[in-house]
């Protein structure tokens, strides 16, 4: 059997970035260190931070203000709200390390300046991801926006955007603009935007989905056109994970979404060649198990 790695794959810089920042914390200090949520969505990842000492608090309620005393919290690269991130900085005696994309933390900034201006806002992603949630608290911080609408899909956008046209009246020819999760694909943006336009035609769509997003679903496409059947390897709450496996699946080749070596379909081991991708926060020495594992 032959394996073929995608051209790019693995660790994105906001992954790596975050994921170094949080292990030179828990190497350095002599206090406990936290993460709000899974600083990325990877199981093996994950695990090994927690042999590191590294706790998750999965939301604002787990916090025990006592135990965070002199100890240290990452800001995982999703980002925050500025209203927790504030309501975090309160804590006295917390060490706050902003672990923050910077790509993200552009978006946020760039829709905070947008609802500032007077704009209306629409958001492509998953309304529960949590770097929707964070830009979304940075439009509506202070309550400046018009409205800030999130919208999964085309069929979400252009039913919210025909509902909201309807009770604009002139204002839909009035400032708006569209910004993207980080990870979504590009085709999914477009398709979002064009759906906005149709009631809200002067849209204005702001480039915000990141290169090492574009490059993974690029290198996905171009690896499904050398090999028989493909394999995701990633954590299932990925959102980029998933998108690449989306994009697999409408390929119509045999494709399977792994998150351990033990997860590979037994009918895999019968084709010839095998493409390799994997998602933003899937370290390397999963890639290279998984690829042994299929040669050996």
């Amino acid at each position: 059997m032959q394996v073929i790695r995608a051209k790019t794959l693995g660790f994105c810089m906001g992954v790596k970035r975050a994921l170094e920042m949080a292990v030179t914390e828990a190497k350095n200090s002599y206090n406990a260190v936290y993460t709000l949520g899974p600083l990325v969505h990877n199981p093996k990842v994950l695990e090994d931070l927690s042999g590191l000492g590294v706790k998750t608090l999965d939301n604002l309620q787990d916090i025990n203000t006592n135990a965070l005393v002199n100890g240290s919290l990452v800001i995982r690269a999703h980002g925050i709200s500025p209203v927790i991130e504030e309501k975090l900085r309160r804590i006295n005696g917390v060490k706050i390390i902003d672990a923050t994309c910077p790509k993200v933390k552009k978006s946020q900034e760039k829709a905070r300046e947008l609802a500032h201006a007077g704009y209306g806002l629409f958001l492509a992603g998953e309304a529960n991801h949590a770097e929707i949630e964070g830009i979304l608290g940075y439009a509506k911080n202070g309550e400046a926006c018009r409205f800030c609408i999130v919208a999964g899909n085309a069929d979400e956008a252009e039913k919210a955007a025909q509902e909201l046209a309807c009770n604009q009246d002139g204002n839909r020819y009035k400032k708006t603009a569209l910004l993207g999760q980080t990870t979504i694909s590009e085709e999914e943006y477009r398709e979002i935007g064009n759906a906005i336009k149709k009631y809200f035609p002067n849209l204005e769509i702001v480039d915000t989905i990141c290169a090492a997003t574009f490059e993974r679903q690029k290198a996905l496409r171009e690896l499904l056109e050398q090999v028989e059947a493909v394999i995701i390897a990633g954590g299932k709450d990925s959102a980029n994970t998933r998108r690449l496996f989306a994009i697999a699946q409408d390929s119509g080749k045999p494709c399977a979404l792994i998150e351990t070596v033990g997860e590979i379909p037994a009918a895999f081991y019968k084709y010839k060649t095998i493409g390799l991708s994997a998602g933003a926060s899937t370290p390397d020495s999963v890639i290279k198990e998984i690829e042994a594992n299929l040669t050996s």
